[in-house]
C-alpha cells in the first residue's frame, strides 16, 4: 500500500507499508511501514520512520492477537529535533466487530535537541488503546461516528519524571439529505506528570497544519516558557465539513477548523486559539476520494490574504 499528500508549507510526505499476511504458515501477519514527509516544506527539516510489526492470532484465545511492534523514528521540527527508538510487546482483543482494545508494555529512548537544551529520554511505557468504529463507510462515510482513544502512562527512567498522555480523536457523520453529508471531529489531547520544560518534547501537543487547522502555519500555535517556545500540554481542536454531492464522483466542501493549546494539562481555555476555514474538492475513486482543500486563515496572527494548498488521498476525517 501506498500514500501521498501535498501542502504548500508542510511539502510533500510518502508513505508505504508491505503485509504478509502468513508469515510462518499460521495466519501471522508481518508488516514493515516506511514513510518521509517535509519534503520541499517549510517545517523545520525532512521527517523519517521505519516500523516492524508481527502479530500472531489467537495465542490465548481466538479473539486476541499477540504482538510485538519495533519503530524507529526521526523528527526535525521547527522547535525540536529527535530520535527515537521505541519498542512494543501486547496484545490486541476484537471485542464486538465495532470495538478493537490493545494494551501493551514498551520501552522508548530518545535523543532530543530543542529550546531547553539537549537531553535523553528513557521511558518505560504502558500504551492502551480503544477503537470503535460504526461509520457506514470507512473510506468515505456519511453515517455514524468512529472514536480512537489513545493513554500512554509513561514511568520515566531518565530525562524526565512519570506521567502520562492522552489522545482522543472522536468523528461523527449525518446525512443532511440524499447528496449532502454534515461531518464533526473533536481532537483532544493532555500530558499529565512532568512539567513542561522537563517533559518529553514528542508527547507536547501543537496546532497548525493539514492534521488540525486547515489555513494555518504547521505547528504555529505552541506556548512560551522563559522565552523559549515549545508544544502544549494540553490540545483542543474542532473541525466541520459540509459535503455536497455534484455528480457521482465529485463532491464540494465547506470547512472550518477551530484549535487550542494550553500550558496546563487539561484545557481550560487560558491559553491561545486560532482558527481557519476554506473550500474543497473531492474526486470519488474506488480507494477513497482525492481530496483538494483550499484554506486561509479566520482568526490569530496569520496573513489573511494567505491561501493553503493542501492535496491527498482520502477524506481530512
Amino acid at each position: 500500500g501506498f500514500g501521498a499528500e501535498y501542502s504548500t508549507v508542510e511539502g510533500v510526505r510518502l508513505s508505504g507499508f508491505w503485509l504478509h499476511r502468513n508469515f510462518l504458515v499460521g495466519a501471522e501477519r508481518f508488516r514493515i511501514d516506511s514513510a518521509i514527509a517535509g519534503l520541499g516544506g517549510e517545517t523545520g527539516g525532512v521527517d523519517y520512520s521505519f516500523g516492524a510489526r508481527y502479530e500472531r492470532p489467537a495465542p490465548p484465545r481466538a479473539d486476541v492477537d499477540l504482538f510485538a511492534e519495533l519503530s524507529f523514528e526521526r523528527l526535525d521540527e521547527p522547535d525540536f529535533t529527535s530520535d527515537t527508538t521505541e519498542f512494543v510487546l501486547g496484545f490486541t482483543r476484537y471485542a464486538t466487530d465495532e470495538l478493537v482494545v490493545s494494551f501493551g508494555l514498551g520501552y522508548l529512548y530518545s535523543d532530543v535537541t530543542d529550546d531547553f537544551g539537549r537531553e535523553t529520554f528513557s521511558l518505560l511505557t504502558l500504551p492502551l488503546g480503544a477503537e470503535l468504529d460504526r461509520r457506514n463507510d470507512v473510506l468515505n462515510a456519511t453515517d455514524g461516528f468512529f472514536i480512537d482513544l489513545e493513554v500512554t502512562p509513561f514511568l520515566g527512567m531518565s530525562g524526565t519524571s512519570s506521567g502520562g498522555q492522552l489522545k482522543l480523536d472522536a468523528r461523527g457523520y449525518q446525512d443532511i439529505t440524499e447528496n449532502m453529508t454534515l461531518a464533526a471531529r473533536v481532537q483532544l489531547g493532555s500530558l499529565w506528570g512532568p512539567s513542561l520544560a522537563e517533559s518529553p518534547p514528542f508527547y507536547r501537543f501543537y496546532s497548525g497544519g493539514g492534521g488540525t487547522v486547515r489555513g494555518q502555519d504547521y505547528q504555529n500555535l505552541g506556548v512560551e516558557v522563559g522565552g523559549n517556545r515549545s508544544g502544549g500540554r494540553s490540545f483542543l481542536g474542532l473541525s466541520g465539513e459540509l459535503r455536497a454531492g455534484v455528480t457521482d464522483n465529485i463532491d464540494i466542501v465547506g470547512f472550518a477548523d477551530w484549535g487550542y493549546i494550553g500550558a496546563e494539562e487539561f484545557p481550560d481555555f487560558t491559553g491561545d486559539s486560532r482558527a481557519g476555514a476554506g473550500i474543497g474538492l473531492r474526486y470519488n475513486t474506488g480507494i477513497g476520494p482525492i481530496r483538494l482543500d483550499l484554506a486561509t486563515p479566520v482568526s490569530g496572527p496569520g496573513d489573511s490574504n494567505g491561501l493553503f494548498i493542501y492535496v491527498g488521498i482520502g477524506q481530512a476525517f
